[in-house]
């Protein structure tokens, strides 16, 4: 695993640590609950501990201003938390979509 897939992984299990959080509140993000959170979250790193590239839309969306992690992170109290670690997302999608022509069409 090159270094841009290994901090987009990060990203995406820190991400799945605080959606894990017991006192979470899911009622204005799109999951039902954190099981199906916590559930979305591990099919992306899978599928990065794959060596495939997981929907680019799809994370974008998770990690967007009024996304479902954000929507968590406000109404659970991790909203600071949440906006450094969208900020890392953003770093770390950007180096792993620019490794080659041939990843940036997957991603898109």
């Amino acid at each position: 695993m090159d270094d841009s897939t290994a901090e987009l992984r990060d990203v995406l299990t820190e991400a799945r640590a605080l959606l894990a959080r017991p006192d979470n509140n899911f009622d204005r993000s799109s999951w039902r609950d954190a099981e199906a959170a916590l559930r979305e979250m591990n099919c992306l790193i899978a599928t990065l501990e794959r060596g495939r590239t997981p929907s680019g839309l799809v994370m974008s969306a998770l990690f967007a201003p009024t996304g479902p992690i954000q929507e968590v992170s406000i109404s659970s109290g991790w909203a600071d938390e949440f906006l450094a670690l969208a900020r890392r997302f953003d770093a770390a999608a950007e180096a792993f979509r620019n490794r080659g022509s041939w990843w940036r069409r997957l991603w898109e």
